[in-house]
């Protein structure tokens, strides 16, 4: 019988990424719970994917320190075994202001976070996955956002620009990786009720989305896992936008 898929989700404690994390497990996957701090949190999650009858352990690091990410990939190695599968969700939307007042530090908290995070991530996984060193294939999902084709003007234009760093990441690998058996897509969500906006902020998002409300971290862990599925198969280098038409 052939091994489990292995699948890492980074930022998967709470909102999107442990909808994911669960939805993987009723899919078939083992999973790897990221977090940074809130370990009741992952254990939480941890305890949803085993009650669906897979593998699972929670694992801190912080997407901002390279050390972090390198023992994060080695233990899943050593409890879970070689990955196949990565969901890259974690990402800050830093200070909501214009961009002549944002101080240098945040910038660059975002950017470490959003795009050094990432770029990390995908190497460490890429040694792991490619047919090329050993792997046996697979995929990587990139989170992106709406806001990376909407600018985030006056707002998060730093937190857009980090997301449509993403959406150019995720084209390049696709064609870099196609040889060595792994997919890259992204999916791109508009206003999902989670704790990243600050109050209020979701209510004038949803002002301006055609269906009229936001969407749940249920339906954005259903997109992620249809990319990740072997239903898209023939679909690499992709950005799904689930935004509700915005």
């Amino acid at each position: 019988m052939a091994a489990s898929p292995v699948l890492l989700i980074t930022g998967a404690s709470r909102g999107i990424g442990a909808a994911a994390a669960k939805l993987a497990a009723v899919r078939g996957f083992d999973v790897a719970v990221n977090y940074v701090s809130n370990r009741d949190a992952a254990d939480n999650v941890v305890a949803a994917i085993k009650a669906a009858g897979r593998r699972s352990l929670a694992v801190q690091a912080d997407m901002r320190k390279e050390e972090d990410i390198g023992r994060m990939f080695v233990e899943v190695d050593e409890k879970l075994g070689r990955l196949t599968h990565l969901v890259y969700n974690t990402g800050i939307t830093g200070p909501m202001s214009r961009v002549e007042t944002i101080e240098a530090t945040a910038l660059r908290d975002v950017l470490n976070v959003n795009v050094l995070g990432a770029f990390l991530c995908v190497k460490a996984a890429i040694s792991r996955i490619s047919t090329r060193h050993g792997g046996r294939g697979g995929v990587i999902v990139l989170l992106s956002s709406a806001m990376a084709t909407l600018g985030g003007a006056g707002e998060f234009v730093c937190y857009a620009a980090s997301k449509a760093a993403i959406e150019c990441m995720t084209v390049g690998l696709a064609r870099e990786l196609v040889r060595d058996g792994i997919r890259v897509n992204a999916v791109a969500p508009g206003p999902v009720q989670t704790d990243i906006h600050p109050p209020g902020r979701l209510d004038q998002l949803v002002a301006n989305v055609p269906l009229g409300r936001a969407g749940s971290a249920d339906e954005i862990a259903e997109a992620i896992l249809f990319m990740l599925s072997d239903q898209c198969a023939f679909t690499d280098g992709a950005v799904l936008r689930v935004a509700g038409a915005r």
